[in-house]
């Protein structure tokens, strides 16, 4: 082989290469879906969101049903709006579904959990999910600790 081909081979491979890495920063950091997923939209309010963000995962029994796709204040009830879309193949969640927010990890990203209920009827576009547990905030807990020694 001459070094004209192996200079071209070296740089298909760095092609191929910088190609790889940039899909999987895309998916690390959640951004594979910019066009907006198919699906509908539910809100749900919280006392407190912790660190959740905008595209983080919504599960239910451990499998992603969708993510977040707004957080705002709501100045009339003093919380957090969070606006979920839902993928238009989970469209089975009961209206009396319940909302948590999660910590993947100790110290890891947080994700909103579905718990479906037992009402026959189901969520639909611009739902509000009324069963809520906020973030748990972990400089709270520890100043609860603190002052019950």
């Amino acid at each position: 082989m001459n070094s004209r081909t192996t200079e071209i081979l070296v740089g298909l491979f760095m092609l191929l290469f910088l190609g790889a890495m940039t899909i999987l920063a895309l998916k690390v950091s959640n951004l594979t879906s910019l066009s907006g997923a198919n699906g509908y939209q539910v809100s749900a309010n919280f006392d407190n969101v912790g660190g959740l963000r905008v595209r983080a995962p919504v599960s239910a029994g451990g499998v992603k049903v969708g993510q977040v796709s707004q957080i705002i204040y709501d100045s009339e009830t003093f919380e957090a709006k969070v606006t979920l879309t839902i993928d238009e193949e989970f469209n089975q969640f009961p209206t009396d579904t319940s909302a948590s927010i999660y910590t993947a990890g100790l110290l890891g990203e947080q994700y909103i959990g579905l718990e479906p209920g037992a009402d026959d009827e189901v969520l639909e576009q611009n739902s509000e999910i009324g069963l809520t547990q906020s973030a748990l905030v972990l400089e709270r807990l520890i100043g609860q600790v603190l002052l019950n020694k």
